[in-house]
């Protein structure tokens, strides 16, 4: 690909085959989580100034909406305790992939004719009881790195990313020159496109059947040469794709071993990183224990 021009299919088939696979060896479970070593947290946690936190989900979605076609569960169970005390327990249901709840994508989420992450076979990975290869369970001690916020709306002067006008890999570089950040090896990039205000505009739903507004698989090697670890967003892959492909920059999830952070809720981040001045922050997440698991329902929290 050449220049800013959009790249063709044989181009984006190439950026898919140019994968991370053997990368890491016997570690290669976790993926490019591998990046974030302990010198990494530690320069993470010198970017904590002031100690002001921001959460990067959504609420626990449980109303139905077109675009929470599969709502999570969540009901209320009081009892009564000798002696005039009582309790109250609660039980969550949630079937967390899709558009609406945030959520961390395990390694063994997707995949495409060529196989998931490190080439495996579905057939040999996925079980009913779980998968048994790049599984949430990798990141069980929990993830802490350095992460960045890279603002569309505010890059372009537009409140919201269109369908006509997808975020471009060569623009996300472009918003880390304007915004002074240097992305480096093992951070956790997220990209703010304006879902919230999308939404307003656009009768409440973000993706409709004709399409929804995200990122072009021109971003493949944005993200595979600035070697990142996390990819998050508010909006994800453009859709449709042109390519003929089942995932276009999912797809960073079986070339490259990235980590994606699904529906975050990015607004707040934006607007804090505005007042504080800067884009670059803290980031924890930690994933709920679940072996075998594909993902996680998140609350990526940014320390400031």
């Amino acid at each position: 690909m050449a220049g800013r021009e959009i790249p063709t299919k044989g181009e984006v088939d190439a950026f898919l085959k140019d994968t991370n696979w053997g990368r890491w060896g016997d570690k290669s479970s976790a993926g490019a989580m591998n990046l974030i070593d302990d010198t990494k947290r530690l320069n993470a946690v010198k970017l904590v100034r002031t100690g002001r936190t921001v959460s990067l989900s959504r609420p626990l979605p449980v109303t139905p909406a077109g675009d929470n076609p599969r709502p999570a569960q969540h009901y209320m169970h009081k009892e009564s305790r000798p002696f005039d005390g009582g309790a109250a327990m609660d039980y969550y249901g949630v079937f967390y992939h899709g558009t609406a709840t945030t959520h961390i994508d395990a390694l063994c989420h997707v995949w495409n004719r060529d196989g998931m992450w490190e080439g495996k076979d579905p057939d040999d990975i996925i079980t009913f009881g779980g998968a048994t290869f790049g599984t949430v369970d990798s990141w069980k001690n929990g993830i802490l790195t350095k992460g960045i916020l890279l603002d569309v709306p505010r890059h372009r002067g537009n409140p919201y990313v269109t369908i006509d006008s997808p975020v471009h890999g060569w623009e996300l570089d472009d918003i880390a020159e304007a915004q002074g950040v240097t992305i480096e090896s093992g951070d956790a990039v997220f990209v703010y496109s304006g879902r919230e205000k999308y939404v307003e505009a656009n009768g409440g739903r973000w993706g409709t059947p004709e399409g929804r507004p995200g990122l072009h698989a021109s971003c493949l090697p944005f993200v595979k040469s600035h070697d990142i670890s996390i990819l998050g967003w508010d909006m994800m892959d453009a859709s449709p794709n042109e390519y003929d492909i089942p995932w276009s920059v999912h797809g960073v999830i079986f070339a490259y071993g990235v980590a994606l952070v699904d529906n975050a809720l990015l607004e707040p981040l934006s607007d804090v990183c505005e007042e504080e001045g800067r884009h670059e922050f803290m980031l924890t997440i930690n994933p709920l224990y679940v072996e075998g698991g594909t993902g996680s329902p998140a609350n990526p929290i940014a320390v400031f």
